[in-house]
C-alpha cells in the first residue's frame, strides 16, 4: 500500500476518540448522531464533518483505525466526504518490534520521508519517541476522547501543513 497525494502530508485520522465519541456523561453528550456499527452504538461528533472537510483542502486523509475498510462502509456519507479514504489494515499482534500496534502499517504507508500529521486519542510515549526519531516533519495531536477532534486541532494541523 503506498500514498495516493505524494504532493499533501498525510493525515492519519483514527476514528474513536477523534470522530466517534464516547466517555462523557448523560448530562454533558456533544452534539452527535447516533448510528450503530456491527451492533454497537456510536456517537458520530456534529463538527468532525465540516473539521475534516478542511483539513481535506492541506491533506491526503488516510484511516488509521481500528474500523480499517470499516470506516469506509459508515463514515464517508454521514461525513460529506466525496467517498472512500485509504485506510490501513493492522497487524493485531505485533510483537516487540513495535510498541504501538498501528506504527508497522503507518510505516508501510508513509514511508520514512513524507510529511505527515497523526490525530488519536491514545498516542502514548512509544508514538512520541517514534515521531521524534522520524526523518520526514510529523505532528501528533491527541483528542479527548468525549470531545473528539476540534476546531483547536484543525487550526493546528493547517498551520503545521501550510508552514512546511
Amino acid at each position: 500500500m503506498s500514498a495516493e497525494n505524494p504532493c499533501k502530508p498525510i493525515l492519519l485520522v483514527d476514528v474513536d476518540g477523534v470522530i466517534s465519541l464516547f466517555g462523557f456523561t448523560s448530562s454533558e453528550r456533544p452534539a452527535g448522531t447516533w448510528v450503530i456499527v456491527d451492533g454497537s452504538p456510536h456517537l458520530i461528533s456534529s463538527a468532525a464533518a465540516e473539521h475534516l472537510q478542511t483539513l481535506r483542502e492541506d491533506f491526503e486523509l488516510v484511516w488509521c483505525t481500528g474500523w480499517e475498510e470499516k470506516a469506509n462502509e459508515y463514515l464517508p456519507a454521514l461525513l460529506g466526504l466525496p467517498g472512500e479514504l485509504p485506510f490501513l489494515s493492522f497487524d493485531r499482534n505485533p510483537g516487540r518490534g513495535h510498541a504501538h500496534w498501528k506504527l508497522a502499517a503507518i510505516e508501510a504507508y508513509a514511508g520514512p520521508d513524507r510529511p505527515l500529521a497523526w490525530v488519536d486519542d491514545a498516542l502514548g510515549e512509544a508514538c512520541r519517541a517514534w515521531a521524534d526519531e522520524r526523518p520526514a516533519p510529523t505532528l501528533l495531536v491527541e483528542t479527548l476522547p468525549q470531545v473528539g477532534l476540534g476546531g483547536a486541532d484543525v487550526a493546528r494541523l493547517t498551520g503545521w501543513a501550510r508552514a512546511l
